[in-house]
């Protein structure tokens, strides 16, 4: 069994996971605000390197299979700063579903074992997307 040892470093590149992910949602609120949207970004990456080790998150990056992605959300990210942050939200948003495809069947388990939301992911039409998804047809 693996085991995930949590330690301060990790606790702290959670925490600035977490602020990434809100002030990016935040925003989108705002009108695509270059300026919130850019310090997600940086707050988002830092969280991911300070979680799983620098070493872990640029061999991530950097494999092949993952490279399309890598690119994509760069372009974004340099796209955002220029000042065009709806086209860099797009490629942004583009290359997070291509770095981050292998780990949607991972969520959409975790997601059927929480309490409200775990019964919603179990009826019959939620459920045949996530099937789909996996490559499963279900018997109609």
């Amino acid at each position: 069994m693996v085991t995930f040892e949590m330690n301060d470093r990790k606790k702290i590149g959670l925490g600035l996971t977490g602020f990434g992910i809100f002030f990016s949602f935040i925003g989108i609120l705002f009108f695509f605000d270059k300026g919130l949207l850019a310090m997600g970004n940086i707050l988002f990456v830092s969280g991911v390197s300070l979680t799983i080790g620098l070493k872990s998150t640029l061999q991530f990056f950097m494999k092949r299979s993952n490279f399309k992605g890598t690119i994509s959300f760069g372009i974004g990210f340099f796209i955002l700063l220029l000042g065009w942050p709806i086209l860099g939200m797009i490629l942004e948003a583009y290359g997070f579903i291509v770095l981050f495809s292998g780990f949607w069947p991972t969520l959409a388990v975790f997601m059927q074992k929480i309490p409200i939301l775990g019964w919603l992911f179990q009826q019959p039409f939620v459920r045949s997307l996530f099937d789909r998804y996996r490559g499963r047809r279900v018997p109609v």
